[in-house]
């Protein structure tokens, strides 16, 4: 059987022993999660945020819907993420934010026949791994196994993680920076941090709030990343302009100013240099006989992260090593799980 990288496995024979079971991926990520069927591919990819009543506790809205709420809403609804780098922040509302996205896609009465990989981020502790197999558990699936982030996102690439040949991932998400060296079906080296997509984004705001005296929300730094964001100057390229609006804190009132892609890049200098860091740190501590591999292979970008300009050309100017970004970065991680589904069963039959 394929030497798949698994930590736990639980779940209930019984129920749903006489329906039709669904077999399903999930990348349970900080900004977004995404949700592969078996025999449909990617099936759901929503924002990973929950709306509810703050006094009844009551869930009003996930995803895209829940979004759109933030910071617009009455005091008595709240609009949140309910996992902060990675890890399950509010284990309640992670466990209703599964349960509606998994019935979006299964239907209302399926959900105890549902089979379901599921991906956590590197370094997390038995804690925080035990609280999104629980989650996912007490939501109703009727097995549930997880994977760790960095294998699903090499699979998702399409990266030969079977054979004795080194390969190095680097998935940039929303809240943590994960690269690792997988080689014969298991994670040989691995490092984490958690600087990535919301790091950057705060690290606009501030830079926003410090050199222009003007405070901008979570959304439109998002949107000034993704339209001015990059790593690598090229002077080829003319420069990029954008205006945005938001509260001067000198009067209190609007005001709408011209950013340059140069100063963005100057905002995000700091975090990315803390992920060249956990790179270096990775490449540092491979084994001799997969140095050549990674040399001749090179890095796999993948996740959110790998989207922000020029990062693939930063990576290769400080590392002289050829950084490649995956097909469809976002989906790697989702796309790994759904390929791994065939293993639940297998994996349980090892263990018993």
């Amino acid at each position: 059987m394929n030497n798949w990288h698994v930590v736990n496995l639980k779940g209930d024979f019984l129920m749903g022993f006489f329906r039709i079971s669904k077999e399903i991926g999930i990348d349970l990520g900080t900004a977004n999660t995404l949700i592969f069927m078996k025999g449909k591919g990617i099936v759901l990819r929503e924002p990973t945020v929950v709306a509810m009543n703050a006094q009844t506790k009551k869930v009003l809205a996930v995803g895209l819907e829940a979004k759109n709420m933030i910071g617009r809403t009455p005091e008595n609804i709240v609009a949140f993420r309910p996992l902060k780098n990675g890890v399950i922040a509010d284990f309640d509302m992670t466990q209703q934010m599964i349960k509606a996205f998994v019935e979006r896609v299964t239907g209302k009465n399926s959900f105890a026949s549902t089979k379901i990989v599921i991906c956590y981020p590197l370094g997390s502790t038995e804690v925080e791994k035990r609280a999104i197999n629980e989650a996912t558990s007490q939501a109703g699936a009727r097995k549930v196994m997880l994977l760790e982030e960095p294998m699903a996102a090499a699979i998702g690439a399409g990266l030969p993680v079977n054979e004795p040949i080194g390969n190095m991932i680097v998935d940039i998400g929303g809240g943590t920076t994960e690269v690792a060296i997988v080689s014969l079906g298991g994670v040989v080296v691995s490092n984490s941090i958690r600087v990535a997509g919301d790091q950057l984004d705060e690290a606009i705001i501030n830079y926003i709030k410090k050199e222009f005296n003007l405070m901008i929300g979570e959304r439109t730094a998002e949107n000034i990343k993704i339209e001015l964001g990059s790593a690598f100057e090229d002077k080829d390229e003319e420069e990029a302009t954008m205006e945005i609006v938001g509260r001067y804190l000198v009067t209190g009132l609007p005001k709408t100013i011209t950013i340059t892609e140069s100063q963005i890049r100057l905002a995000l200098e700091d975090s990315l240099e803390s992920i060249l860091q956990i790179i270096k740190t990775t490449l540092e501590e491979i084994p001799p006989e997969l140095s050549g591999d990674i040399m001749d292979r090179g890095i796999m970008l993948t996740g959110g992260g790998a989207l922000l300009k020029g990062l693939d050309k930063l990576i290769y100017n400080e590392t002289h090593i050829p950084t490649n970004i995956a097909e469809f970065p976002l989906d790697c991680v989702v796309i790994g799980a759904g390929h791994c589904i065939d293993n639940i069963d297998k994996v349980e039959d090892k263990q018993e």
